[in-house]
């Protein structure tokens, strides 16, 4: 017995783990930086801002540690509806709870908002690194060590890594960074996971993603996705494919028929574009189908945040 907890003790303390929180203002490349350094599409990802809407956390093992990094909305002002205000708190939520905060600031780009960020975090108390993101199409590029240099004076930060996400340039050195910040810990997740997140959940996120990139400006922010049945289903081929019944919400009546396309052509778009991804997702093949319903101003509807699982 004493052996037993002498060799757990040990292996505990050559092992680190912990929560690394993402966090910065929209669209500055949380989700795209978190997919890479976990080598899975875990979070969506559109040019649209505050696409994120949930806590989201991607694992990353490596040698003696496991890094639980957690995508978080984009913090920002003008929370009019109750789901920007949802949003914040999450963003918020993630923040306090993270042993260690990462600071995702873009390249040569700093606002309001990039402050407003920073000061939570000073606010938190909680250690940060900062990273640069999108260092890539920083231009030009001699301002880019002034800008760093900028970065450093304006807090403590216990280190500062600049990164290309899409490049997957100087991922390593940041999650080296990273655990070196992290307490000694078992580990927080089995090995295997990616996510904390189900399958389910990953659908609706392929699905409303396909919806940003197709609908562009034309519905802002007034769509969710529910999956009402899903469900492993025999083909007259032979094996099984998976039906997916999901529901498109829409908080106006007038927001129907514009998700819907003339003739159902958008619609019909948005559905093959994520069943691709959703078969990739699986291993398997599947059968979508997509139905398009208001739910008035669900947006400002508290009981609707929950049920749609955005509170």
């Amino acid at each position: 017995m004493t052996d037993t907890t002498v060799d757990t003790a040990s292996e505990v303390a050559n092992f680190h783990a912990g929560f690394a929180a993402l966090v910065g203002r929209p669209n500055v490349g949380k989700s795209t930086l978190l997919n890479a350094l976990v080598g899975e599409k875990i979070s969506i990802v559109t040019p649209r801002p505050q696409t994120t809407r949930h806590r989201i956390t991607g694992l990353v093992n490596r040698p003696g540690v496991q890094i639980a990094f957690v995508d978080t909305p984009g913090l920002h002002d003008g929370g009019k509806r109750a789901l920007n205000r949802a949003m914040n708190r999450a963003a918020a939520g993630a923040l306090i709870d993270a042993d260690l905060v990462v600071f995702v600031v873009e390249a040569l780009r700093w606002g309001a908002e990039d402050e407003a960020v920073l000061q939570r975090i000073r606010d938190s108390g909680r250690p940060a690194i900062a990273v640069v993101s999108k260092v890539d199409t920083a231009r030009p590029r001699e301002r880019l060590l002034p800008f760093i240099e900028a970065l450093a004076a304006r807090h403590g930060f216990r280190a500062i890594v600049p990164v290309s996400a899409s490049r997957r340039d100087n991922l390593e050195p940041l999650v080296s960074a990273i655990a070196a910040e992290l307490p000694e810990s078992p580990q927080l997740f089995d090995e295997q996971d990616r996510t904390d997140r189900d399958l389910r959940f990953r659908i609706t996120e392929i699905i409303r993603e396909k919806l940003t990139l197709e609908l562009n400006q034309e519905v802002p922010y007034g769509i969710a996705v529910e999956i009402e049945k899903m469900v492993e289903e025999p083909m007259d081929s032979g094996g099984t494919r998976q039906l997916i019944h999901a529901v498109i919400w829409v908080d106006r009546e007038g927001q129907k028929p514009i998700v819907i396309g003339a003739r159902g052509e958008r619609l019909k778009r948005v559905g093959s574009s994520a069943r691709r991804d959703i078969v990739a997702l699986l291993g398997q093949r599947c059968h979508l189908e997509l139905w398009v319903k208001v739910r008035e101003n669900w947006a400002d509807n508290a009981q609707a945040l929950r049920s749609l699982g955005l509170e």
